[in-house]
């Protein structure tokens, strides 16, 4: 069966955005990427970087994780910001929200309903792994969903933010097992855990 990961950068004290949501990574973010962390995303991730980042570096490979990507509202807006309908053209792209009328591309399809049940239905499907993308409210409301999580380890602080599962998460204390890990010169690291089980 397909794994939901959920595949995000954060800072050490947990926060993947600044307190507007803003991508940490963007022109304007807090983090400038290292090139240490890009050489390894290229070659482990490759299909993780949008595609107007593929094309500028040259990056033509497939990739061997992930084939579907799922975000939420003020993630995919951030990418419509700077022009784009369809940052991963190279995936099947859902968007989770129920306030956007309609898809602004057809080859993102946008979802309305339950998320929990729709990432069920994906999860039993034929394909790789499922990629959740920068998406803090999406990652709470599929907490239980989630089987492998991969920390992008900024080596920065913030000491506010939008947290790794967003403001409203529910307390649900779970256990992972931390089964690889990369620690690049730079400082950055990359930190792979599966779901263990809930701590109790």
């Amino acid at each position: 069966m397909r794994k939901l990961v959920y595949f995000i950068a954060a800072t050490l004290d947990g926060f993947i955005a600044g307190p507007d949501g803003a991508d940490p990574t963007g022109p304007d973010g807090f983090w400038p990427i290292p090139e240490d962390y890009l050489k390894h995303l290229i070659a482990e991730y490759p299909e993780t970087l949008p595609g107007p980042a593929r094309a500028a570096l040259g990056v033509t490979a497939e990739g061997t994780r992930f084939d579907t990507v799922l975000e939420g509202r003020r993630s995919y807006e951030i990418g419509l910001d700077a022009g784009l309908t369809d940052a991963y053209p190279h995936l099947r792209h859902l968007v989770f929200s129920r306030t956007l009328g309609e898809s602004p591309d057809p080859a993102v399809e946008l979802v309305a309903s339950d998320p929990v049940a729709r990432v069920r239905e994906l999860k039993q499907e034929d394909g790789k792994d499922i990629w959740l993308v920068g998406a803090g409210e999406l990652a709470a409301s599929l907490y239980a969903e989630i089987d492998t999580l991969i920390l992008k380890l900024s080596p920065t602080t913030t000491g506010a933010g939008i947290p790794l599962f967003g403001r409203n998460a529910a307390f649900e204390p779970a256990a992972w097992t931390l089964t690889d890990h990369t620690v690049l010169g730079s400082g950055a690291a990359y930190l792979t855990y599966q779901r263990a089980s809930v701590a109790g």
